[in-house]
């Protein structure tokens, strides 16, 4: 039996009041998205691909049509009810890394699993683990202003896998790293959308993102343009050279 998609969205639409005008973000966007991919949304700035991350999310809802994410319809969900749905399956990659300044390493990829109320024992594990698999299990007591750039989004990254969610998304996550960074935390990801089979869906510009991708989808003034497959041949190559560790 073939497993059902983990996101489905069906004539979505989002329309922000501008004073007397209407912003009109997405404009009836259809698709699917099964688990394992590793897609991106592409397009120019103000096309809507953070809008479309976000309602997939659940940190916004559509003004007209449905997204569908986990068999949960975003469109009808209460605060309490987006709020399990992120905390359990869903992980977030953000551009500006947001760690908070005062905790520790090993505390800001905590915080994701204090809100899922894992006992102690269970959090060091999990958070040991997820600082292993990006390399900073030695700096679990630093704080983010001892970190480079490249370690910051690299603790963000462990902060959105330390639960082990079906879906991460991330938006931008380059934006703000050179060429050597940004190629060592995409092989981080596709390491990781491979070996535990999570669904990476990103939103960017950045022609770095788009060579790992395996599939592309193509946002013009909030309309899919283009779904193309592609061959993600950078980063089967680079895992290879690497023996999958960056």
């Amino acid at each position: 039996m073939t497993e059902r998609p983990l996101i489905v969205t069906k004539d979505l639409k989002k329309i922000y009041a501008m004073g007397p005008h209407k912003l009109e973000a997405l404009a009836g966007v259809n698709l699917s998205f099964d688990k394992g991919e590793f897609a991106g949304l592409v397009g120019p700035s103000g096309s809507g691909k953070t809008t479309l991350l976000n309602i997939i999310g659940s940190l916004d809802t559509p003004t007209e049509g449905s997204a569908v994410v986990m068999g949960q319809r975003i469109e009808t969900l209460t605060h309490k009810e987006a709020a399990r749905l992120r905390n359990r399956h869903i992980g977030f990659i953000f551009q500006t890394f947001n760690l908070l300044p005062v905790y520790s390493v090993y505390e800001n990829v905590e915080f994701a699993l204090l809100l899922l109320g894992d006992p102690p024992a269970v959090r060091r594990r999990k958070v040991m683990a997820a600082l292993d698999w990006v390399h900073l299990a030695d700096r679990a007591k630093s704080k983010p202003a001892q970190l480079s750039g490249g370690q910051s989004q690299r603790v963000a990254i462990a902060r959105a896998i330390v639960k082990e969610p079906d879906i991460v998304l991330a938006d931008e996550p380059t934006a703000n790293l050179d060429a050597e960074n940004s190629h060592n935390i995409l092989q981080t990801m596709e390491r990781l959308n491979r070996e535990l089979g999570t669904t990476f869906i990103f939103a960017t510009h950045d022609p770095k993102v788009m060579q790992y991708l395996r599939r592309k989808i193509t946002l013009v003034d909030g309309r899919v343009t283009a779904d193309e497959a592609m061959d993600g041949r950078v980063a089967a190559a680079a895992s290879s050279a690497t023996g999958g560790t960056p």
